[in-house]
Formats: structure tokens, sequence, C-alpha cells
């Protein structure tokens, strides 16, 4: 069961786009930072397919400027 947190960087003026984007996803939690230009996103993915589905999910998203992993567990 791969939990991964990853902080998303958006192009100026593209932070409500990715939100709207990124709420429709499944397995994941979305986190706005109040003081800062970023999103925290916490993925919970029942097997690998389903986490490297969506991490191309993210990748695809428009205004998403860069996607940072900032930690990963599996629990196998």
């Amino acid at each position: 069961m791969p939990i991964k947190s990853y902080i998303l960087h958006f192009a100026e003026g593209k932070k409500e786009i990715l939100l709207k984007e990124l709420y429709k996803l499944e397995n994941c939690e979305v986190i706005p930072a109040e003081n800062q230009d970023v999103v925290v996103l916490v993925t919970d993915a029942a097997t690998e397919e389903i986490d490297n589905n969506l991490y191309n999910q993210l990748l695809e998203i428009k205004g998403l400027k860069h996607l940072s992993l900032v930690s990963g567990f599996d629990a196998k």
C-alpha cells in the first residue's frame, strides 16, 4: 500500500484550476497551504498500479508547474 506525500507548485494564476482537478482524484487528500503558493498532496493507493496511474494523472494536470515527492512509504 504506497503512501506518498508531494508538494505541488503551480503556474501563476492557476491555483484554482489545479485545486479543482486535484479534488476530482481518488485516493488522495489535498491540502492547500495558507501562507505559501504550494499545495500538499497525500496519496494512499491500494496497489502499486493504482499509485502509478495516480502519478501519471498528476503529471497531466494543466497548471501544474512542479511536483516534488517529499515522502514515500510502502507497507508491503
